[in-house]
């Protein structure tokens, strides 16, 4: 099953206000589950969660997101969590999603978003996984700029030095 703890920016759907990251993860995952599992908060704005949730009149803590994990890790053998905004992205004055990883404790994928700039966010990233004690498992070049020049040097600079294999790439959408 997968899981997007917080979505920040909704759309309407069948009568109902969901994330477009939402809709993919149910369309990909084999259990069917409840909205508050799959994704307990769910906020209009799309922009840094703290932000979308103060703006929405309410708190997120990581202890409400964790219990939905542990909910859903009892429903199915395997929780695909999608994060937001970034490793380091907070979701209140005092937590961020890297606490959220921290506490499940699992491997984590790192979506690179190719643009300028890629290669120290990645690298930086990385840096900050390891330092919370999580094992990187691996990385996904997402080509979110279409003209971005060097692409495929940046891409193989990224094999080079990311401590974890490349396990796949998105092709630039429109």
């Amino acid at each position: 099953v997968g899981m997007k703890p917080v979505a920040a920016g909704l759309i309407e759907h069948q009568g109902q206000w969901v994330s477009e990251d939402v809709l993919a993860l149910r369309a990909a995952s084999t259990v069917v589950v409840p909205a508050e599992l799959d994704n307990p908060v769910a906020l209009p704005d799309a922009i840094a969660p703290h932000l979308a949730a103060e703006r929405a009149g309410r708190t997120v803590t990581v202890a409400e997101l964790l219990a939905a994990h542990r909910t859903l890790r009892a429903q199915a053998d395997v929780v695909v969590v999608e994060g937001a905004g970034g490793w380091r992205v907070p979701v209140n004055d005092d937590e961020t999603l890297a606490d959220l990883a921290r506490a499940i404790g699992a491997p984590v994928v790192l979506v690179v978003g190719l643009r300028l700039g890629c290669l120290n966010h990645a690298l930086l990233t990385a840096e900050a996984i390891r330092a919370d004690g999580l094992a990187l498992a691996g990385w996904v070049a997402n080509a979110i700029d279409p003209d971005m020049p060097c692409r495929e040097e940046n891409i193989d600079t990224l094999r080079r030095w990311l401590p974890a294999p490349l396990l796949g790439r998105v092709p630039w959408q429109a």
